[in-house]
Formats: structure tokens, C-alpha cells, sequence
């Protein structure tokens, strides 16, 4: 078979494939830019139709036209926990156990402190040493209040993560799916084997939620975090979550003790008295027009299941990793994720001695995935949106800039300041 049959032939299947999708018709309610195969989801989502909506509304006729008012007419002081709400199944959560705010960053800080106070006898926390780098600068900064705590890193301290859980350990932070392989770990085995230590499971879930079904009550997790701006699709910066389990609520203990974790706020109290449930995870005023748009983001995943994207997710993850090591290998490009589709999150990640430029190249033609140090080239897979004939153009388009050498020149090597 020649080249140009091959990739027909791909295509011709995809396009089946397609034609048969229960999700095909999500698509028309995002907005996506002509020409555009956007493969970098586990980034930044796309917008919601319905969220460009509710950033007018909320902006011309709550903020605009309600002013201060729509603190309570217009609910915005609830959204927190309404939100929360919302994304609570999602994430195998119940009601009351998730509330939505503040950055990833900030919520960590918080988790992190909230699972040793519940450890209080013991002194260190276990994490990833290939953690997004978010997590291990949050660590280092819960550390450096507390001068008798110590942190242990897997592939630093020892091969394997859970080989480095015993009685001292406190608070073991694990994500659900790497940021950059996309591996994926069992949360209810890893979590059961955090607990027989007597340790407390904390996920970071900012590469699984929304994508896939995590099952935090089942797996009886303690605490979790996540973003909302990559699968969710709320918008570039729109507030994170924090999860603590209902069991938890009377013990845990968080630092930021702002006036809207108090138990009553608007009392103008002089001591701080924690809200009770998880509304003492709040700090600060909230960004209600970013919730308004996070709003739509979970209301359409929530309508599309997580049974049918995850399978669908699947499928193009594969399709497009056979596609690639078929059509791209040859060439010099490497699989970093893991082959196995049930060891793996949403996004595949390959390698390239030139990885940026290649990156770079292929975005100037429409296909728009990201880099990650020091040569992986990351394509995020959302089911919603991204159709299975997207997948054979992108792989296409991939291995046309390595044959050609498409990448090999000045303006694509130039780094920016975002990779």
C-alpha cells in the first residue's frame, strides 16, 4: 500500500467512526477556530458557546445592571458550594464534599495542611519527584512552616512510590494521571495502600477530572484537588476545587483563614471561627464571572456522561498512537506514554530530539498540542469537541513537518515565553 492509501484508508475509517459517535453533536457547542485541529484540551479547553453566554449575562445584567445586589438575587455567594455541587459526581463525590475556589496552588497549600492536621504524630509527605512542578513548590513551602516536617520523592528517595509510605508519613500527594506520560494510577489500590500505612490519600486530579470516571468516595480518598480549565472547560484561570471527605469535616484544619471559610461572615466577628462542612475551604471573594463560565463547562460535561467520553477517549488516544508509531516513528519520534489504554490518561506524549520546533511547526498548520522539557510533544485527546478524523489529520500533518523537516528553521526554534 503506497503513502497516500494509507492515510485514505485511515481517514475513510475515521470518518465511519465518526458518523457513528453518540458524542458527535457536543462539538457545535464549542467555539473552535476554523482550520484549527486544537489537540492541547489538557491545557486550556476551548470555550462553551453557553459560556460566552453566561460571561454577557453575568456581566451585563448581575454585575452591570444588579451591582452589589446579586450577591443574593442573583445567588452569586452560593456558587462556591452550588458549584461544587456540580462537579461533585463527577469526581465520585457527594454532595457537600467539594466546594469550587481559588487556584490550584492555593487549594494544595491548603489540602497539604488539612491532611496533617489530621496526622498530627507524624512528619513527612510522600509525593512524586515528577510531580507537576505546582505541587513539589507547594510542598516545599507547607515544609518550610513547619521545620520538623520532611519530604520524600519518588525517584529521588526511592524507585516506587508507595515503597516510601510508612508510619511516618502523614500525607502522600499522588496524581491520578501524569502531566507529562499521561500514566494513569488506580485510585482505589493506590489509596487503599496509603491507608493500610495509615497515611492520608490526597489526588491531584487536574489531568483526569472530567475525562474519566476517578471514584474518590468509592476508593474512600480523604482529599483531592483539581483545575477546571483543562477537560472542564471554564475558561484560562477559572477557580479550581478542593474535595475533602464528609468524614473528615469536623477534624480538618486549613491555614488560610479567610472571611469566607468563617462560620459567619458577614457577622464581622473578631476572632475566626471555622464555617463548618467544607465552606472552610474558602478564603477569599470569589471570581464570580469566571464561575459563571465554569458553570456551563460543567453542565455539558455532565450531560455527556463520563462512561461515553472516557470510551471515546480511548478510542482516539488509540487511533492516533497507531497512527503515529506507524507514520512517525521511522522519522525519529519515540512513545512516552504508556501503550496500554487503561494505564493511560487523555493525552499521548512523544518525543522528538526537536521537540519544540516540531511543536512549533505543527501548530502553524492548524495542529495545536504543547511541549513539555526536555523533548515531549503532548497532544491532549477531549472527546467532546475532537473528532476521530481530527486524529489521522493531526498524525498526518505530524509526519509530513518530520519528513519534510518543516521544523528545521530559525522562527520555529525561537522560545516564547508559554511552551
Amino acid at each position: 500500500m503506497t503513502d497516500d492509501a494509507f492515510w485514505a484508508a485511515a481517514l475513510a475509517d475515521a470518518e465511519a467512526a465518526d458518523a457513528a459517535d453518540p458524542l458527535a453533536g457536543f462539538r457545535e457547542r464549542f467555539h473552535l477556530p476554523p482550520g484549527t485541529i486544537y489537540l492541547d484540551g489538557n491545557s486550556l479547553g476551548p470555550a462553551p458557546l453557553a459560556a460566552l453566554e453566561a460571561l454577557d449575562g453575568a456581566a451585563r445584567r448581575e454585575w452591570a445592571d444588579g451591582l452589589i445586589g446579586s450577591w443574593n438575587s442573583a445567588g452569586w455567594f452560593e456558587l462556591p458550594t452550588r458549584l461544587g455541587d456540580m462537579l461533585a459526581p463527577l469526581i465520585g463525590a457527594e454532595a457537600g464534599e467539594v466546594v469550587v475556589t481559588d487556584t490550584t496552588s492555593l487549594n494544595l497549600y491548603k489540602a497539604l495542611h488539612a491532611g496533617l492536621s489530621l496526622r498530627p504524630d507524624r512528619r513527612v509527605i510522600v509525593a512524586e519527584g515528577g510531580s507537576f512542578p505546582t505541587d513539589l513548590y507547594v510542598a516545599e513551602g507547607v515544609l518550610a512552616t513547619r521545620p520538623d516536617l520532611r519530604l520524600r520523592l519518588e525517584g529521588v528517595d526511592g524507585p516506587e512510590l508507595l515503597d516510601l509510605v510508612d508510619e511516618d508519613v502523614a500525607v502522600v500527594l499522588v496524581n491520578q494521571v501524569d502531566y507529562r506520560t499521561g500514566l494513569r494510577r488506580d485510585v482505589r489500590e493506590v489509596t487503599a495502600r496509603i491507608h493500610a500505612a495509615g497515611a492520608v490519600a490526597l489526588w491531584d486530579l487536574c489531568h483526569s477530572a472530567g475525562i474519566m470516571e476517578v471514584g474518590l468516595g468509592d476508593a474512600g480518598a480523604d482529599l483531592a484537588v483539581g483545575c477546571t480549565y483543562k477537560y472542564l472547560n471554564g475558561g484560562p484561570g477559572s477557580p479550581a476545587f478542593v474535595y475533602a471527605a464528609a468524614r473528615h469535616h469536623g477534624d480538618i484544619r486549613q491555614p488560610l483563614s479567610g472571611w469566607w471559610g468563617h462560620a459567619a461572615p458577614f457577622d464581622f466577628a473578631r476572632g475566626y471561627a471555622p464555617a463548618s462542612g467544607i465552606r472552610r475551604f474558602l478564603c477569599g471573594t470569589q471570581p464570580i464571572l469566571s464561575m459563571r463560565a465554569l458553570e456551563a463547562g460543567l453542565a455539558l460535561t455532565a450531560e455527556a456522561g463520563l462512561a461515553p467520553v472516557r470510551a471515546k477517549s480511548v478510542a482516539l488516544t488509540e487511533r492516533f498512537l497507531a497512527l503515529a508509531e506507524a507514520g512517525c516513528a521511522p522519522l525519529g519520534v519515540g512513545v512516552f506514554s504508556p501503550r496500554e489504554a487503561e494505564a493511560r490518561g487523555s493525552q499521548v506524549a512523544l518525543t522528538h530530539p526537536e521537540g519544540y520546533a516540531v511543536m512549533q511547526a505543527l501548530i502553524a498548520r492548524g495542529v495545536v498540542g504543547d511541549f513539555r522539557m526536555p523533548d515531549i510533544l503532548r497532544f491532549g485527546f477531549a472527546p467532546l469537541y475532537l473528532r476521530h478524523a481530527d486524529v489521522v489529520r493531526a498524525a498526518r500533518t505530524l509526519q509530513q513537518v518530520l519528513a519534510s523537516r518543516a521544523w528545521d528553521c530559525p522562527r520555529y526554534r525561537a522560545r516564547a515565553a508559554v511552551t
